[in-house]
């Protein structure tokens, strides 16, 4: 993937079981930041797209735009084409604000383009 080149997904964001067990220490956990501070990519899009787990990815919602480290999710655990961010600030920027009379805005199947922004060098 060229950089500045957006390919359209479906996000889902929820809870996983490391972001859910951090949260009952603190949001400002190091476990609770990093489950939050990344989304999960399906293996197969991201050796499509040329990326390595840690490369800045630009992700943009109908609300803004966010640039987050990307993660290889388990092995068939995410479908091509659909990526994942477990609940936390990151994800919530992505989301509307409109509730539906729930409480709690939309965060499955939320239209959104990703390009890569940099592949980050690990020592």
């Amino acid at each position: 993937m060229n950089k500045n080149q957006e390919e359209l997904f479906i996000l889902i964001s929820g809870r996983s079981t490391r972001q859910g067990t951090s949260m009952n220490e603190s949001k400002f956990s190091k476990e609770y930041l990093e489950e939050t501070g990344v989304i999960q990519i399906c293996p197969e899009d991201m050796t499509r797209l040329g990326l390595t787990a840690g490369d800045l990815v630009c992700i943009r919602s109908e609300q803004r735009s966010i640039e987050i480290p990307c993660v290889a999710a388990k092995e068939k655990e995410l479908p091509s084409g659909l990526l994942f961010m477990a609940y936390g600030d990151w994800s919530s920027r992505l989301m509307g604000s409109d509730t539906h009379g729930t409480g709690m805005p939309n965060s499955k199947g939320t239209d959104v383009y990703l390009s890569k922004v940099c592949a980050i060098k690990k020592d």
